[in-house]
């Protein structure tokens, strides 16, 4: 049996709750929310179980680590909506909110979960743990990014894909709906190396420690001012590398951070999350080496919250290069 950790005491910078947390504890925002959750956090010694709870800064923070799961990842009975399917890979419209893989402190209601309810995944070795538990993953999305995502259903096909995606032989395009200062009319290319925050851990910013190569088109679709001095785009990105948080820092970087990304932007009144979604994926098929053409339709939430904000709908939506 696994001792239970002494409690960790810490005073709170400004900031959400979780976020600050994260950075405080050197822990991912998704572990230290299921310590939240969990009812693990006290802010003044009151339990909170709100991740999003605004802390001043000096508030005295409580966290009780509670000890780690039993080492296994267990299948569950989770709706998919499944785009793609054969002997060899799985394509999933992935909801908003579903972590890809169990990570520290999340080892249940992952994508993984859920295909193990389903189906058997490829062997992996080498893990310790459910947090390094990742069959068939070969590309992940963030917690709130919706949208395509591929997993491998043998060992064969998962070699296979991850070499594409390492090869650069995928093309992905996302839509977003950038809220700041947007004044492009056309295309605009972003290549701008991408590292570690020097002082908050779990960000990632331009430049930065150790700053790998990053590249991404970014198309507006439809833009419009919101009354405020701000101008809101509902943008096309492409990606070229394949960088953690891309799209996001690249956004930021422009001055129009994602709507609703609390990390490098900030909240949204319209909607639950940043308003992020893979849209198309065209990767070779593992086996056939044919071009498998994908498409997650424009989720509910991000429509709603652009129409909210006084956008109009382009009718070439659901067009790849429309």
């Amino acid at each position: 049996m696994t001792d239970r950790p002494g409690p960790l005491h810490l005073t709170a910078t400004p900031g959400r709750l979780d976020t600050v947390l994260a950075e405080l504890t050197g822990q991912s925002r998704s572990q230290v929310a299921g310590w939240i959750g969990g009812g693990h956090v006290e802010v003044g010694g009151v339990v909170v179980r709100k991740a999003s709870l605004k802390l001043k800064g000096g508030e005295a923070l409580t966290v009780q680590v509670p000890p780690p799961p039993d080492a296994t990842v267990s299948p569950e009975d989770v709706p998919l909506d499944v785009l793609y399917e054969d002997e060899h890979l799985i394509a999933v419209n992935k909801p908003p909110g579903m972590v890809t893989h169990p990570a520290p402190g999340v080892f249940s209601g992952t994508l993984v979960n859920a295909l193990l309810g389903r189906m058997t995944l490829p062997e992996q070795e080498g893990f310790e743990g459910p947090e390094g538990y990742r069959p068939g993953i070969v590309h992940r999305l963030d917690k709130d990014t919706s949208g395509v995502i591929v997993v491998a259903k043998t060992v064969q096909a998962h070699a296979r894909l991850a070499a594409a995606f390492k090869d650069r032989d995928t093309r992905k395009t996302y839509l977003a709906i950038a809220a700041g200062t947007w004044r492009a009319e056309g295309p605009v290319r972003v290549d701008a190396p991408i590292g570690r925050h020097p002082t908050a851990r779990q960000r990632m910013t331009v430049g930065g420690a150790s700053p790998r190569e990053a590249q991404t088109l970014f198309t507006p679709l439809a833009s419009h001012g919101d009354g405020h001095g701000r101008t809101l785009a509902l943008v096309r990105a492409q990606p070229r590398t394949g960088r953690t948080h891309q799209i996001r820092v690249h956004l930021a970087h422009l001055g129009s951070p994602i709507l609703g990304d609390p990390v490098y932007g900030r909240e949204s009144a319209v909607i639950g999350r940043h308003a992020l979604h893979a849209h198309f994926l065209t990767l070779p098929h593992p086996v056939t080496g044919e071009a498998l053409n994908l498409h997650a339709p424009a989720p509910d939430d991000m429509l709603g919250a652009w129409v909210t904000l006084g956008g109009t709908v382009p009718g070439s939506l659901e067009t790849e290069s429309g």
